[in-house]
């Protein structure tokens, strides 16, 4: 087959994020009717209960204390049955779109071998207490790697951070449903998309003005990564400034050091500050970067915290989009732009991250299928959590292995020298933190006090 195909990784991450989430949606519909084994609809009230056979057959690796196979329920074959699944469809979709890539699925593998030990190591209940996620451990083993004994060529050209993220990202976009996230209405939208903006033009600004930050790029990229919603943005905002690798890892690198930090410091200061669950929720979404780690604050909060937590940080993630083509038009307009010369509108399509789209995309789809379908929130709910949720979080993993393996550490020094980065980033998030608390309480406890109610419904 010809090679003279070059799908761009952003059509690569859409098609294999929709080839998951039609085999997800085929499974639900077969089984539940019963074309599947031990399948069947089964009639409710509300309409007929889906269910999703894939969640028992394609799954992350339990919790252990003393040796990752301790658990009754083994969870090897919904390892490998996942390894299987992703490695085949990544493959397949890479060689249709770059015709001669067929045999992708060996540094795939490979990848995703040294994604299984992060998830391993993070699992482990006293790793997992103190908050040590899984894409801190997967940075750090493809860090070791390609700093000790090297990268090999086969695992190289498996390590393919945005083809991971991308799709792991439209894959998110099918949790993202517009009714749930409207329910919060105007305080929500707040604390997500008032401060959000205000916090990042600022936080440039600060970078720029009163720090020089010599790259741009690199001041763009930890601006967004700490005022959005973490690496997502990050990688996001680094396609539309054309940051350099080296760049976006030390953003990251930044980014996931301080959300293990706040993700165990803030559930203490909320409940020292008296701060009841809506607004230490609403501060916790609004400020923690990673969305599992959000959850997992919210959650030493109480399920009401969580929940509110969860909801902000998913009407947040949905400014990705925004924030990317904002960022593009900025660059192209202003950064870039030679005197006497005018931006042409080509030039910020080609910086858009077009996967925005698949997960603009596949939240639109999954939210009509959630408010029109009969029995719509178990068909979705069987869908996202007995499928697409398990391999997002693969993909999440394998990009952070990705980044680790692309990363030389003696290049990092000279964007981490004189400690600029870093004083942007604690500069920017203690604003962020101060608006975010003020805007919560403003909302949810001056304003609008019984906004988080629909949400205990």
């Amino acid at each position: 087959m010809s090679g003279s195909r070059r799908f761009s990784e952003d059509t690569l991450a859409m098609l294999v994020a929709a080839a998951m989430l039609c085999i997800s949606v085929l499974v639900t519909v077969l089984h539940s009717n019963g074309l599947l084994p031990s399948g069947g609809t089964v009639a409710t009230a509300e309409g007929p209960f889906w269910q999703n056979p894939m969640k028992s057959l394609v799954s992350l690796p339990a919790a252990w204390e003393v040796h990752p196979f301790e658990s009754k329920a083994s969870w090897l074959w919904g390892v490998v049955s996942a390894a299987l699944l992703i490695t085949f469809v990544m493959s397949v979709v890479m060689w249709l779109g770059r015709g001669s890539e067929m045999s992708f699925w060996r540094p795939c593998a490979g990848v995703f071998v040294l994604s299984l030990l992060a998830y391993v190591l993070a699992e482990q209940k006293l790793v997992k207490y103190y908050g040590l996620e899984y894409a801190l451990w997967a940075l750090l083993i493809g860090l070791l790697v390609s700093n000790t004994t090297g990268v090999s060529k086969v695992l190289r050209a498996g390590a393919r951070t945005e083809l991971f993220m991308k799709t792991g990202l439209v894959l998110l976009g099918a949790e993202v449903l517009f009714g749930k996230l409207l329910a919060l209405g105007l305080p929500g939208i707040c604390v997500s998309w008032v401060v959000t903006p205000v916090v990042l033009i600022v936080t440039f600004w600060f970078g720029q003005r009163v720090l020089k930050m010599e790259s741009a790029a690199l001041n763009m990229v930890i601006s967004a990564d700490m005022s959005v919603c973490g690496v997502s943005a990050a990688i996001a905002t680094a396609a539309a400034c054309r940051a350099k690798k080296e760049e976006l890892t030390t953003a990251v690198g930044i980014s996931l050091a301080f959300t293990v930090m706040m993700m165990v410091a803030m559930p203490q200061l909320i409940r020292a500050m008296g701060l009841g669950p809506v607004v230490g929720g609403a501060w916790v979404g609004g400020t923690i970067d990673s969305t599992g780690a959000v959850g997992a604050a919210g959650a030493m909060l109480g399920e009401e915290a969580e929940v509110v937590a969860t909801t902000i940080k998913m009407i947040q993630n949905m400014l990705i989009g925004v924030v990317a083509f904002g960022v593009a038009v900025y660059w192209v307009t202003c950064m870039e732009r030679s005197a006497g010369t005018r931006p042409e509108i080509s030039e910020i399509w080609r910086r858009f991250p077009r996967f925005i789209l698949g997960f603009l995309g596949a939240s639109v789809l999954m939210s009509v299928l959630y408010e029109n379908l009969s029995g719509g929130a178990d068909f979705v709910r069987a869908v996202v959590d007995g499928g697409t949720k398990t391999v997002r979080s693969w993909c999440f993993c394998m990009a952070f292995v990705s980044i680790g393996l692309e990363t030389d550490l003696r290049t990092l020094g000279k964007f981490l020298r004189g400690g600029k980065p870093l004083t942007l980033y604690v500069c920017g998030q203690l604003l962020n933190l101060v608006l975010s608390l003020l805007m919560s309480l403003l909302m949810f406890e001056v304003v609008f006090p019984e906004a988080a109610d629909v949400l205990r419904k």
